[in-house]
């Protein structure tokens, strides 16, 4: 089984939300309990999960869970110093770590099957990179191998990691996940997301 971690990126305030959306429920779970539940039983591990403005809150969540907390206490500096935190700490605490899944806990649709597909089509493309295709971009969720992980680390505080994605288009594997333009940033959305029939 390769080694291959998750970095879960949970670190903002949910300002626009205008509560923890971290721990908001959709579909018999909270946000980050269904992202990290699916990393989980897709065959990632380690799994990381960044955060910042709400830990406290937010690390309950996380209880009888393979997954551990790393907080980033520079969380408001932007998503590029969650992403280099959660990576480094997979790196310290593995050295033979091939490649990570980076996460987002907002995107509702994304389950154990969307992760698995990532894995395939690193396997069978053996491309160092596999992004989401949706909204006629490529994002997260994404497959990096430790290729990248120098590139990752160098990301400054405010930029996340979809420049590395699109730096050279040949170095990626695409998947297509129209449900990943889908993220809950409002209680607007995370209503228009329970009428959907969507996964």
């Amino acid at each position: 089984m390769p080694n291959i971690g998750a970095v879960i990126l949970a670190a903002g305030e949910s300002s626009r939300f205008g509560r923890t959306k971290q721990v908001i429920e959709f579909r018999g779970k909270t946000l980050l309990r269904r992202v990290v539940d699916a990393a989980s039983e897709a065959g990632c591990t380690p799994i990381a999960v960044v955060l910042g403005s709400t830990r406290e809150e937010v690390a309950c969540e996380l209880e009888q869970t393979n997954a551990v907390a790393i907080e980033n206490r520079n969380w408001r500096s932007g998503i590029g110093s969650s992403i280099r935190a959660g990576l480094q700490s997979l790196i310290d605490n593995n050295s033979r770590l091939e490649a990570i899944v980076l996460l987002v806990c907002d995107q509702p649709y994304v389950d154990r099957d969307v992760i698995k597909q990532l894995l395939v089509l690193r396997r069978k493309t053996i491309k160092p990179i596999v992004a989401s295709s949706y909204a006629d971009t490529l994002g997260v969720p994404a497959l990096f191998d430790r290729s990248c992980f120098e590139e990752l680390l160098a990301l400054n505080d405010c930029s996340g990691a979809k420049p590395i994605i699109l730096r050279d288009r040949e170095r990626v594997a695409e998947f297509l996940f129209p449900e990943g333009k889908t993220d809950i940033d409002t209680l607007e959305d995370l209503n228009l997301a329970k009428r959907s029939k969507s996964r």
